[in-house]
């Protein structure tokens, strides 16, 4: 007889705690395979398609598109062994959870030992079998008559310190997620409830018009709220410092277009920086480096993974080329292309956004000559790269047209002074002016 087993939203890595549900893959009656993708969520770094670790069919979903749920939340039921929709899958999860079966990993995540495992709970999903469940709207601030004993439903340690933070006594809300489970929207309900005035005279109630010149509200969320926090927390923690100064890269144009006239592979401008900067971070390893507060120590980092800055759709992103060190400029070339492409579909995986200890950033794309960009938090520096034109230049005396480019280093003060930095960024410089300097360190 098919068992209905349930399936979590699963630890998708990097501590993320929460996801929105983008696209469903599946319908209730579907047959899936085992490992086949399920649905399609958006985390805090990438859009990330789910796959399920039963095969059999979908009984019931939980959440429709644009919910967003916590890491352990009920994605979808499967009875496994099924041929077709079960007609009693509530009588089946029962017997599932008498068997105790186990499920086994989510391939390509692996077990979270960081959670105490939890007993599973048999949830009737007569109903869900003729339409989908859909998320109920949070509601303002509900609160029970009195504070129920045992353990509070809540999954996600952001939702409990958003409530601390707030004075929001967890025991006294009802969740609206599934089983009671209390989301982040419950508690921001209750603190705008707690923070709302009373009641106004009639007199005073605004206009549909006045309404709308508040302005139009956009959630913080997804990419960008990621992008948000990353760099809330530079600012607050990193003491930067920028230098810049402009080189002349006449010559590193004329050896890129030598390279590229010989055939294979053609050779991106953004792969020559990135080889120098990985010839640089071996002169200057202080600024490959990340600062641990807790310990009170700088950590030097063995390997260069370097991210750059790429624009797409979703927003900014920064993929990161690992060992970046041992890459040629044709390696690096090929990377970067993969990288911008998969970037570009929507497809980056949170091990392609995460891990990097320095990143080149080419706002040169955008038609600027310098920027003082935010370090990528948590590493120690960021190269920036603007536009290379045409512009007048002394050049062996005279002056001369040659394609100029200003170079912007920006740097965490604890981890080295500013002869350091200084340092690194001459040294670039001096091979963008003449790349046979590179060629001592080859």
């Amino acid at each position: 007889m098919p068992q209905v087993m349930e399936f979590k939203l699963p630890d998708l890595g990097e501590g993320l705690t929460e996801a929105e549900i983008v696209r469903w893959l599946v319908a209730v009656g579907d047959v899936v395979a085992i490992d086949q993708p399920v649905v399609e969520v958006e985390t805090a770094k990438a859009m990330v398609e789910v796959p399920c670790p039963y095969g059999g069919v979908v009984t019931a979903r939980f959440g429709e598109e644009g919910t967003e749920l916590p890491v352990g939340a009920p994605l979808i039921t499967v009875a496994v062994g099924a041929s077709s929709l079960p007609e009693a899958p509530a009588a089946q999860a029962a017997e599932a959870e008498a068997s105790g079966n186990v499920p086994r990993p989510l391939i390509g995540y692996g077990e979270d030992h960081s959670r105490p495992a939890r007993r599973r709970r048999v949830r009737p999903v007569t109903a869900a079998v003729s339409a989908p469940v859909a998320a109920p709207a949070p509601v303002a601030a509900p609160v029970a008559p009195a504070a129920p004993a045992g353990p509070v439903p809540v999954i996600s340690p952001l939702v409990r310190k958003l409530a601390k933070d707030g004075g929001v006594d967890l025991r006294a809300l009802r969740g609206s997620g599934p089983d009671g489970l209390i989301l982040r929207a419950d508690v921001e309900a209750a603190l705008t409830a707690l923070r709302a005035p009373g009641p106004a005279p009639a007199a005073a109630v605004a206009s549909p018009a006045a309404g709308a010149a508040q302005g139009e509200r956009i959630p913080l969320k997804g990419v960008r709220g990621a992008v948000a926090e990353k760099l809330s927390r530079s600012r607050r923690e990193i003491p930067d410092a920028t230098c810049w100064v402009d080189a002349d890269a006449t010559e590193l144009m004329a050896a890129r277009a030598a390279m590229n006239a010989v055939g294979g592979p053609k050779i991106s401008v953004l792969a020559l920086l990135a080889r120098i900067c990985t010839a640089a971070l071996a002169r200057y390893p202080e600024l490959n480096s990340t600062v641990d507060l807790a310990a009170k120590e700088i950590v030097r980092l063995p390997s260069v993974h370097l991210g750059f800055a790429a624009q797409t759709e979703r927003g900014l992103v920064v993929p990161v080329v690992r060992d970046a060190q041992h890459r040629n400029p044709e390696s690096l070339s090929a990377e970067f292309a993969r990288l911008t492409e998969v970037a570009r579909a929507g497809k980056l995986t949170p091990a392609d956004l995460t891990g990097g200890t320095f990143t080149l950033n080419n706002y040169g794309v955008f038609g600027v000559d310098g920027s003082t960009p935010i370090i990528n938090h948590p590493e120690a520096a960021m190269l920036g790269v603007g536009r290379i034109i045409d512009k007048p230049w002394v050049h062996e005396g005279q002056l001369a047209v040659r394609k100029v480019v200003q170079l912007s280093l920006t740097f965490d003060h604890r981890v080295c002074d500013g002869g350091t930095a200084g340092g690194f960024l001459r040294y670039v410089a001096d091979c963008v002016e003449s790349p046979a300097v590179l060629l001592r360190s080859l």
